[in-house]
């Protein structure tokens, strides 16, 4: 495959957009099925960012971020939309590779067998280079590591990982840098299920006093929910990066605002397609809270609603760093 005739990904940038406000208050007030809920989303989503005493959560796969969809993540860091996020290791893996590389468009029937003998993994209908990947992320990580071991650290959190590698990779592209820049801090509770965990299990293997401190994460995560007046969380897709998100503001009451964006069923039990009420009999989400479950592909709904919310509210910066202020 001849990676010069192939397309890149792009990320998808946000603009102020009265079409799309119009649009979705249209297909809030014409009913009809996912078309309603999605308007519902925009309008809470809308309503949690208007509200100075509210805590945003943004929790969400790594999926995404191999997708247009990473530029709509961090225009919402840079717009003030987030105080926190809760994700996956895959999710600084593509951040990563994308700032260093280039992910190109595929198709969901090409032949994978193929595709792995000429260099390439499959992501959906997107191409990962194996050169831009794994080996990349390995080449730039370790003497990253070395030097933070040289200068005395034996233990990080995933908090300050995210942080000091969003001062590392130093690419406006990247979310792990605007979520630096704006002191949002970014959890990953699950750090080992990457190709970034894999890099730091090959280096402690090295330095064996190397350690991630997950308990200093929620530590920190108990601090954020409890020093919190109201919390409300968007979250996209399931796993652990949403459990984690509505587990932690059980403690203090549930969510006071609440949206989920998943293409999962719930009739098999799972938390991925477990809808907002189901988190109510839990105490993660209030009785009274606002909240719906939208059943979309985030990579359609998502741009949508956050355009919704740009324009209703102007660019709202620096909320983040005001509302968690950096350990």
């Amino acid at each position: 495959m001849d990676r010069a005739k192939l397309r890149p990904v792009s990320d998808i940038r946000l603009r102020p957009s009265e079409e799309v406000v119009e649009l979705l208050d249209q297909m809030h007030g014409g009913g009809g099925f996912m078309g309603k809920n999605l308007a519902e989303v925009a309008r809470i989503h809308l309503d949690m960012v208007k509200d100075r005493r509210c805590t945003k959560f943004l929790s969400f796969p790594a999926a995404p971020m191999a997708t247009g969809l990473r530029g709509v993540f961090v225009d919402m860091v840079k717009n003030g939309m987030v105080d926190v996020i809760v994700t996956t290791c895959g999710t600084l893996d593509h951040d990563l590779a994308r700032a260093w590389g280039r992910y190109y468009h595929g198709s969901f029937d090409l032949d994978d067998a193929k595709l792995q003998k000429e260099g390439y993994h499959r992501l959906g209908n997107l191409l990962v280079p194996l050169d831009v990947y794994g080996p990349a992320i390995e080449k730039k990580m370790q003497p990253w590591l070395d030097q933070m071991y040289d200068g005395g650290r034996r233990s990080i959190s995933t908090e300050e990982l995210c942080s000091e590698l969003g001062k590392f990779v130093d690419d406006e592209s990247s979310l792990l840098y605007w979520a630096w820049k704006k002191g949002v801090p970014i959890f990953v509770p699950g750090p080992m299920d990457g190709a970034v965990g894999s890099q730091i299990w090959l280096f402690a293997n090295r330095r064996s006093d190397f350690r991630v401190d997950v308990i200093k994460d929620e530590k920190r995560l108990a601090d954020i929910v409890f020093d919190a007046k109201k919390t409300g969380a968007l979250v996209i897709g399931g796993g652990i990066s949403k459990h984690h998100t509505i587990w932690w503001n059980m403690f203090k009451g549930g969510l006071d605002y609440a949206c989920y964006i998943t293409t999962a069923v719930e009739y098999d039990g799972s938390l991925s397609g477990a809808q907002v009420r189901e988190a109510i009999s839990w105490g993660k989400v209030k009785e009274r809270a606002k909240q719906t479950t939208l059943y979309a592909d985030a990579t359609i709904a998502l741009p949508l609603v956050a355009t919704y919310t740009l324009t209703k509210m102007g660019a709202v910066t620096g909320t983040g760093n005001r509302r968690v202020p950096r350990p």
